[in-house]
């Protein structure tokens, strides 16, 4: 057979078919709509179909299915994104109202769960939308409404900028340690610069003064909702705690700053618009709190990783003071001498706020306040921090608990063991550490004095794992030692406080960052990912689903049937929450003692 003819008949319509495939694959990793899928299946088939009937026509021919299939793709590619749909508050069709509400704005009308044991009320506004006039000011009281409100939606999600779908599946699959396509197409919620509610799941009962637990989400301060899974608050609704979930604004209309907004603020403030958002929902909960049978002097705070700077900002807070009594903190923290993330000085932030200007060739907040919300999402300045603005925070979190004004009477709080590892590894993804190259990879981090240090202490590590000592390293010095001083300074002014570390290993995110938190608010029975998670997970979600429900209700995550969590004292320990449920030594001490002496240099060469 000539090679033309071998190149035509065989080689050519295999590499066509393999491109095919390449194409469905990147389809799933689109989460793409599912009619691009089934159309990209249909243009493989039928070039397959016309090659065959082409097979012996001349070249010309024989690159009419080709061209076909070409065309074809340009047509389906474009269109291979997410559908974006307003979310309903479950995960079935089929549902039933709730009996219309009051709260003190206006009546609203929710929905059932399918045994109806639990009432959930999703987007009620908190506040005036914060569009127009409105954008960059302190979130103002929502307005009051006529009729009864639909709240079986979930409101749009803040405005923030598309994520990248592919690169969202490629971070799962590297989660899963493996491809598992989903066919399913998850649509994305929609967005809105409007995006002031909250979510309520509460017992379906006639009690009241029940506890409420206020979450908020993370999302390094740029992204997320308060729609997601994995804190639905179905499950700890059923444990009789009203749970409730709040959106605030991100990014570039939740933390920009700039000295004109000092100026035409009452309060003159500006940076910390998605923080003053986070201490308006929790006041609109204290107001309304007896209306949908809640106990706003049992209120607990929580939240995970740019949550939990926040649970730890508005513990700092003064004007949230008295609004709760406990914290929850997963994952985040900045309580510590210089928080290494999710906060920054008013001048970085000012500076920031000028660049913003400039680049959307503004010379004016009136002006800056026009352009599109759509346009200005995309800034390529990133406010990701909240700051120090004497209003929302007159003081730095970790100066507010050395003068022992912190807000929180008792605090639940630690970090998952592999925290750094979703940030660290795409960084290094083509030059993997190792020891050859660790010393200099550490000296990049810190300076050479605490890279020797770090690299000394972890030498017998080093030598067996470079990969793993170095990924524990950056996970102590950015999520779990600020947890230790948070932990410590709480302590010593007198709260209760309760730390944990999360080594439950899974075929997903395990102790990844962000790994716990379908465990402790019991919805590992509800992953889409469900066959990553076995009996042993689903048992210590249920142990960690009571012991964040207890201390919701109590002050104690202790309770009958689950193992003692003690109270972190002097002696350091820790309670693991993995394989084994129990107090462990916390066995990096040493490295906290080295990260301070680093951060006390750093901020000495501040000064000079």
């Amino acid at each position: 057979m000539k090679l033309s003819r071998l190149f035509f008949r065989i080689l050519f319509p295999l590499i066509v078919l393999i491109i095919g495939f390449i194409l469905v694959f990147y389809l799933d990793l689109t989460n793409g709509p599912l009619r691009c899928f089934i159309l990209e299946l249909i243009a493989i088939v039928a070039y397959v179909v016309v090659r065959i009937i082409f097979r012996n026509k001349k070249i010309a021919f024989r690159l009419i299915p080709l061209a076909g299939f070409i065309l074809a793709n340009a047509i389906i590619l474009p269109l291979a994104h997410p559908t974006i749909i307003s979310r309903l508050a479950l995960d079935f069709n089929e549902y039933e109202k709730t009996e219309v509400l009051k709260l003190k704005d206006g009546d609203i009308q929710g929905v059932y769960n399918k045994d109806k044991s639990v009432e959930i009320y999703a987007g009620i506004p908190y506040a005036k939308p914060p569009i127009g006039e409105l954008r960059w000011k302190e979130p103002q009281d929502v307005e009051k409404w006529n009729g009864v409100k639909d709240c079986s939606h979930f409101a749009p999600k803040s405005m923030q900028p598309n994520s990248n779908p592919v690169m969202n599946t490629l971070v799962d699959m590297y989660a899963e340690k493996g491809w598992h396509p989903n066919w399913n197409m998850i649509p994305e919620q929609n967005k809105s610069e409007d995006s002031l509610y909250l979510n309520i799941w509460k017992p379906h009962t006639e009690k009241t003064d029940l506890p409420i637990l206020i979450y908020i989400h993370g999302g390094s301060l740029t992204n997320g909702t308060s729609a997601f899974n994995d804190y639905n608050g179905e499950e700890m609704a059923k444990k009789e705690v009203i749970m409730i979930t709040i959106q605030y604004r991100l990014g570039v209309f939740g933390f920009f700053a700039h000295e004109d907004l000092i100026n035409e603020s009452p309060n003159h403030t500006t940076g910390n618009y998605g923080l003053l958002d986070q201490i308006k929902a929790i006041k609109w909960v204290n107001d309304n709190a007896s209306y949908f049978g809640g106990d706003k002097n049992n209120i607990t705070i929580a939240g995970e990783s740019a949550g939990s700077s926040s649970i730890s900002a508005v513990c700092s807070s003064p004007l949230a003071k008295g609004l709760f009594r406990r914290a929850i903190g997963e994952s985040s923290s900045l309580v510590v001498k210089k928080p290494p993330h999710t906060f920054r000085k008013m001048s970085e932030a000012l500076e920031t706020g000028e660049n913003i200007m400039k680049e959307q060739n503004c010379k004016s907040i009136e002006e800056l306040r026009k352009i599109k919300a759509e346009d200005l999402v995309n800034t390529k300045f990133a406010n990701s921090s909240m700051t120090l603005d004497g209003y929302a925070l007159t003081k730095t979190p970790y100066e507010t608990y050395l003068a022992h004004e912190n807000n929180e009477e008792a605090l639940l709080n630690g970090y998952n063991v592999k925290e750094s590892d979703a940030f660290v590894v795409p960084k290094f993804l083509l030059t993997p550490t190792n020891k050859d190259n660790i010393l200099a990879r550490l000296e990049s981090y810190f300076n050479k004095e605490i890279a020797r240090k770090m690299y000394d202490l972890y030498k017998d590590k080093i030598e067996k794992d470079a990969f793993s000592a170095f990924n524990e390293i950056i996970s102590i010095y950015r999520f779990i030692g600020p947890h230790y001083s948070w932990s410590k300074l709480a302590l010593n002014n007198g709260v209760n406080v309760y730390k944990y570390q999360f080594t439950k290993e899974n075929g997903y995110y395990g102790t990844y960052h962000s790994g716990e938190m379908i465990y402790c608010y019991g919805n590992v029975k509800k992953s889409p990912y469900g066959y990553r998670y076995n009996e042993s997970d689903i048992k210590l979600s249920e142990i960690m689903l009571s012991y964040w429900s207890n201390f919701a209700k109590y002050g104690d995550p202790n309770g009958e049937k689950l193992p003692v969590w003690p109270l972190f004292n002097e002696d350091n320990s820790v309670m693991e929450l993995g394989e084994n449920v129990g107090p462990i030594d916390d066995k990096y001490i040493e490295l906290y003692d080295i990260i301070d002496e680093y951060i006390d240099w750093s901020i000495s060469q501040e000064t000079l």
